[in-house]
């Protein structure tokens, strides 16, 4: 009798939870129903009676856009010329002329210059702006509406007018299939070390990983050099594909956990690998993100590889692409990562974003939890895949920072090039003090590069311009500024040093060049060449000895 008790009161529970769980998802889907009839209502009246024009698309892109910003910066909308781009990007191939390209006031300035793709083949350059397409001025145009004009149907032919160094001329391109090879460079470093670059994971990562690794293991390498710095990720499976190359069948390379159950997985090497003997060193830096920490933390756990450098990015989420209505599409996270031993290497905590300050806070402030690898070495979560052979580098100051990501090296570059226009001797090249000197006068007339110290000052200068006492400090000020931002970037020289010389090498030997010139110039390859012939060195590391 008791037991029949027990299992209504069961029954009653039963009950009470699923009307309760039912009203709750009526109650969250009248709500998200309510927002979006109070949108559209909202936006058809702005549209009937709002005085001036209204461009819908563009409010509705607003509107998107601000729904998502204060959630992380991989949960994207996609319009329907971001979804072809996106899928360029996957798939790795386009209809286009072989270019990287900056968006700017005039038109379209060539970043770099693809090796024998059609623009080569018409003699572009890095530094031409492109101001017209077949007679259609570019002038202010948008850069959705730029990014439309270079691709196109392989065979179709254009004519674009270049401006360069201050002359104007015109050409005509035949657009083609453009590959880009995920796997630019692989080449023996001496007769048993192999080195592999891979910029990305896109649809050709692993059959390009792959193939290279056949080409030097037929040339003699015995021993591997996987370089990951500034690859950003992409692919998660092509990640395990790649990371099942060095590990055994029916291992567990990664593990996601979704709020979608479907979505939680865990995903083991389904393949015999193509190597378990050879002795690798996996290259990592700051920029090395995603896809690549999946395979530089699935070996590593595995002890399987020493991983050298600097720490990743820390980017420990995963995004799947959900169809919208009219070709566009929302790109969500939907997932964290886990690598083989439990971490998570997310860097950034968006779920608990300051709502006053806007500022993300980091998981690796909070401490990190240890976790042990395959042999019981220890290793961390948050923050990123730290590696077992960590290369100091000189701390880039704010000043550099702001060098790097302006356009101020590309243009030096530029000006080194017809300056200079036959490079005696790419092997024996370097930068000279005499050159960074004159880099540094260069900065004087480069409006790219501003610190917020200039910034301010200008800001300043403008709204007390009618003062005759600023007036004539104007120029005393403006050039302690300028003395004062060459000497921050001349802390980082090193790395400076570096950046020009890659960007000059480029104009003469395109990637490349750059590629088998830092083979032999790179201080990380060659610290990675002296680790695998020390082989009792490198299994020490392994073996956390």
């Amino acid at each position: 009798m008791r037991k029949i008790k027990m299992n209504k009161k069961g029954t009653i529970i039963l009950l009470l939870v699923t009307v309760f769980v039912t009203f709750s998802f009526q109650s969250k889907f009248f709500e998200i129903a309510k927002q979006i009839e109070i949108y559209t209502t909202l936006f058809k009246e702005l549209n009937m009676y709002y005085v001036g024009e209204i461009n819908p698309a563009e409010i509705t892109t607003k509107a998107i856009t601000n729904t998502l910003k204060d959630l992380d910066p991989y949960t994207n909308f996609y319009n329907e010329q971001d979804v072809e781009t996106a899928k360029i990007r996957r798939a790795g191939e386009y209809g286009g002329i072989g270019v990287a390209v900056f968006y700017v006031d005039k038109g379209i300035q060539i970043k770099e210059v693809y090796k024998g793709f059609a623009a080569d083949k018409a003699g572009l350059k890095p530094g031409d702006i492109i101001t017209f397409v077949d007679n259609q001025p570019l002038q202010n145009m948008n850069s959705a509406q730029l990014s439309m004009l270079l691709k196109g149907t392989p065979n179709s032919v254009f004519s674009v007018k270049i401006e360069r160094q201050g002359q104007t001329f015109e050409k005509e391109i035949t657009r083609e299939k453009v590959i880009v090879n995920p796997v630019p460079f692989a080449e023996m470093v001496d007769e048993k070390t192999g080195y592999i670059t891979l910029t990305r994971f896109n649809e050709k990562a692993s059959f390009e990983v792959e193939k290279a690794y056949h080409k030097l293991k037929k040339a003699g390498m015995n021993r591997l050099i996987l370089d990951l710095r500034y690859n950003p990720g992409g692919s998660l499976l092509e990640s395990i594909r790649i990371a099942n190359f060095f590990l055994p069948k029916g291992k567990t390379v990664v593990t996601t956990k979704a709020k979608i159950k479907k979505w939680s997985n865990t995903y083991k090497t389904k393949n015999d690998p193509l190597d378990l003997e050879i002795p690798i060193v996996v290259l990592i830096n700051e920029r090395s993100a995603s896809a690549s920490e999946i395979v530089s933390g699935s070996l590593q756990d595995y002890d399987r590889a020493v991983i050298m450098g600097n720490r990743s990015f820390g980017k420990g989420l995963v995004q799947r692409y959900r169809p919208l209505v009219y070709g566009t599409q929302l790109k969500v996270t939907i997932s964290k990562y886990y690598t083989p031993s439990g971490r998570c290497i997310q860097e950034l905590d968006y779920e608990n974003r300051d709502p006053k300050t806007g500022k993300v806070p980091k998981f690796s402030d909070r401490g990190k939890m240890s976790f042990t690898t395959q042999n019981g070495r220890t290793v961390y979560d948050g923050g990123g895949v730290m590696p077992d052979v960590v290369i100091e580098n000189n701390t880039k100051s704010k000043t550099t920072n702001a060098l790097v990501k302006s356009k101020a090296i590309f243009n030096y570059a530029t000006h080194y090039y017809y300056k200079n226009p036959v490079l005696s001797s790419v092997a024996s090249f370097t930068f000279k003090n005499d050159d960074f000197r004159d880099f540094t006068s260069y900065l004087k007339t480069d409006t790219t590069f501003v610190t917020s110290e200039e910034l301010l000052f200008k800001k300043a200068f403008v709204k007390a311009s009618k003062n005759k006492e600023i007036i004539k400090s104007y120029n005393t000020i403006k050039e302690a500024l300028y003395k004062n931002k060459i000497d921050s970037i001349s802390k980082n020289k090193e790395i400076v040093l570096r950046l020009l010389t890659e960007e000059i090498l480029e104009r003469y030997v395109y990637k490349e060049g750059v590629y088998k010139y830092n083979l032999t110039n790179d201080k990380t390859i060659s610290k990675a060449v002296t680790l695998l012939k020390d082989q009792e060195k490198y299994q020490n590391i392994l073996s956390g000895k």
